[in-house]
């Protein structure tokens, strides 16, 4: 998929979200909001019967209306009880995509989203603020999706998705999926635990939309992981680098409007939505600190 992606397991599906407090704070350094809003932090308590990827966990602090935490809050509340968007029934799926809508209008960041997505950016705000200076910048763990790319991985008799990543470090994109056996969410969770773990690399360049990052994929990499509680990650991967294709070489081709990129909807400090131009479908994720299995 075009976006985006530590590993989850079904046997963490049992794992509670912890419990809402909210908290104030009139600091505002928030440079993407000018506008004054009180400091919000939100963690919910929900029951969640899927992976623990999407557990619900602590929002860095970050200014923004208080209706916008609350649509945030009630998302993730649906990325979790309906497995990421894998066990989602038509009900759900219209929920979030009303919550989407509503998050669209609230986007702090409406323009020059895809900023620095090229690499090699000089930071302009402020030398010492890297990822401001790169909105996108990050590890991006998915929470939701309605593209079908993704959600057809459910499918797989062997096999079942577990955490699903979006790493930006510009200029590349690494789209990271964790599998593990579809039997290991019937054992034990002390029965020793199985991960393969598939990895995406795109190329990403701005678009002219200024909240569009066009991608190119450069190779794909399946690395085992772990195997039967054993780390088995010096293993050597198995490897596909597709050819290099220069667009502009390319007959009635132009390379603006190359149908590989993704729109960005929503973008704070830590949730991100994008919306995939084929084969279409939203991407609801948050960053998180690290993607290690």
């Amino acid at each position: 998929h075009a976006t985006f992606s530590s590993s989850s397991s079904s046997s963490s599906s049992s794992r509670s979200l912890r419990k809402s407090h909210i908290k104030h704070n009139t600091n505002n350094n928030n440079k993407k909001n000018p506008a004054f809003y009180p400091t919000v932090i939100v963690t919910t308590s929900l029951k969640s019967s899927a992976p623990s990827d999407v557990d619900f966990h602590s929002i860095e602090e970050y200014h923004s209306p208080p209706e916008c935490n609350e649509l945030k809050l009630k998302l993730l509340q649906l990325c979790a009880s309906y497995d990421r968007g894998f066990g989602a029934s038509p009900s759900a799926r219209e929920q979030v995509d009303d919550i989407i809508e509503q998050l669209k209008v609230m986007n702090p960041t409406p323009v020059d989203a895809a900023r620095g997505i090229e690499g090699g950016y000089s930071a302009t705000y402020d030398d010492n603020d890297d990822e401001g200076s790169i909105p996108l910048k990050g590890i991006w763990r998915m929470v939701w999706t309605t593209a079908l790319d993704v959600l057809n991985l459910a499918a797989s008799p062997i096999a079942s998705p577990a955490a699903i990543y979006q790493v930006i470090e510009p200029p590349i994109a690494t789209n990271i999926i964790d599998f593990i056996p579809r039997a290991q969410s019937l054992l034990p969770t002390s029965f020793p635990s199985s991960l393969l773990r598939a990895e995406v690399l795109t190329r990403t360049s701005k678009r002219p939309e200024s909240n569009r990052v066009g991608l190119d994929f450069e190779a794909v990499k399946l690395a085992p992981v772990e195997f039967l509680g054993m780390d088995v990650s010096s293993l050597p991967p198995f490897g596909i680098n597709f050819p290099k294709i220069n667009l502009q070489d390319l007959p009635g081709v132009d390379p603006a409007n190359a149908p590989g990129f993704f729109d960005v909807v929503y973008l704070d400090d830590d949730m991100l939505i994008i919306k995939q131009n084929e084969p279409g479908g939203y991407f609801v994720s948050i960053k998180v600190p690290s993607c290690d299995p």
